[in-house]
């Protein structure tokens, strides 16, 4: 049976899942099974349960060397794309600093060792309690975010607190032409401060005048999932057309931090660039508008990937539950796991492809919708799923390109225990956040039977 609505798109994905879109040491033997890291995907999910977040570790460590030979300057992995002990301590290992968003993301990260100074302090709204504790660690670097940041930052100062180096984060103006919830560049956005009214000039002499701090620079994020260099040039022209108003205050400008970014490839219609080629186009980029405006400075450009180390060489792995045949409408193919572990299509639309990792090399000639097991319609993983025709109860589902954005998001509603991550590598898997269990749902509810 063919279901309605579905049809026209599933033939055009009707061959085996393409092996671009799996991780580098994706492998399919001779019968058709899929391992990772010299694991077998079928082994893991046995073993470990699902839903189960898996990572490539030498796909990861690639990527953070791909990102340090494109940017010798500095590039500091975005925490908020997936983060826990064993990748902070990853990505440090490949020469990478850190950067976080939250006290909780900066408790992580000196959990695992980071050293303070590799640290970057992001936040639109950070407390004057988390610039004290930023500030008291040693943190390397602050980005400051609004006035009312500036504000308490002086009075830290003030007391004589201090010694962070500050960027100042710059709202360009610049339309990445992206999903509106991950536009972070357009003037009507929570975060920076508007280039175009003088506020981003004004923020640079406020920390000038503060005593205990540094100016290092600027910084600005025009939002993520971006596969062309438009937007990117544009945004370089404009800061270093600050660079130019800040060099008549009498100072240089050390820093370009250009945040992160860089889409990745979901799906087949996607076309990202790779990290080497992102890495020529910006720093292209910087040398022609430097050239052009005559400025004294030559920043350092750096930037702050999250998204396109993490997501490619992570993959989650469900076990299918019921299929529920709409007849004339659609087939419901419901898997154990869905918005508490990935969110990201019920928020804003994300597409995925699916395949079975036991039959890797079948043909995918069934268009279903991949459901998850919530109490919501929307939660749906993928709605146009193209899956092998005899898929069965039972049988072992595999996202790819679920590294980022995942386990970061990861939430309990429904009372869902959210999933364990393993890292696989060298034929050898192990656990690097073990799967919650009811017992941890229970440790922070104080209505406990027999408790007062």
């Amino acid at each position: 049976m063919t279901d309605v609505g579905l049809a026209a798109g599933a033939p055009a994905r009707a061959d085996p899942i393409d092996p671009t879109l799996l991780p580098r040491t994706a492998a399919v033997d001779a019968n058709g099974r899929l391992s990772i890291g010299g694991v077998d995907c079928e082994a893991l999910a046995d073993e470990f349960g699902t839903p189960l977040y898996v990572y490539d570790e030498d796909d990861l460590r690639a990527r953070c060397r791909e990102y340090a030979a494109g940017f010798p300057d500095g590039v500091a992995y975005a925490a908020k794309a997936f983060v826990c002990g064993a990748m902070a301590q990853l990505v440090v290992e490949e020469g990478l600093d850190l950067d976080v968003a939250s006290v909780g993301e900066l408790h992580l990260a000196l959990s695992a060792g980071t050293p303070p100074s590799r640290i970057t302090m992001h936040g639109n709204n950070k407390t004057e309690a988390e610039l004290r504790m930023g500030l008291n660690v040693g943190v390397g670097r602050i980005v400051v975010d609004s006035h009312d940041e500036l504000d308490r930052l002086a009075v830290i100062a003030a007391q004589g607190a201090g010694g962070s180096t500050l960027l100042v984060r710059v709202n360009p103006g610049v339309d990445a032409h992206t999903h509106e919830y991950l536009a972070t560049g357009v003037l009507d956005a929570k975060f920076g401060f508007p280039l175009a009214d003088g506020e981003a000039l004004t923020a640079v002499r406020r920390i000038l005048d503060l005593d205990a701090t540094r100016f290092g620079g600027l910084h600005c994020h025009i939002g993520s999932q971006i596969f062309g260099r438009e937007a990117f040039d544009a945004a370089l022209e404009r800061l270093v057309g600050l660079v130019a108003e800040i060099e008549h205050l009498g100072v240089d400008v050390p820093e370009l931090n250009l945040g992160g970014g860089l889409g990745v490839r979901y799906t087949l219609a996607d076309d990202a660039p790779t990290i080497a080629r992102h890495a020529a186009w910006l720093h292209e980029s910087l040398g022609g508008a430097l050239a052009a405006s005559g400025v004294r400075s030559r920043p350092r450009l750096t930037t702050e990937p999250g998204r396109s180390i993490a997501a490619p060489p992570g993959v989650t792995l469900y076990r299918v539950g019921t299929i529920k045949v709409i007849r004339g409408v659609r087939t419901y193919v419901s898997v154990d796991g869905g918005l508490s572990d990935n969110p990201r299509p019920a928020l804003y639309g994300a597409e995925y492809e699916t395949f079975v990792p036991t039959r890797a090399a079948a043909r995918r000639t069934r268009a279903v919708t991949i459901a998850g097991a919530h109490c919501e319609q929307g939660d749906l993983l993928v709605r146009e799923a193209a899956v092998p025709a005899e898929l069965a109860v039972g049988d072992l589902l595999c996202l790819p390109v679920t590294g980022a954005y995942g386990h970061s998001m990861a939430s309990n509603y429904n009372a869902f225990l959210r999933p364990a991550v393993v890292f696989v590598r060298a034929g050898r898997a192990r656990v690097v956040v073990r799967r919650e269990t009811i017992d941890d749902l229970l440790a922070r509810d104080l209505c406990k039977t027999g408790s007062r």
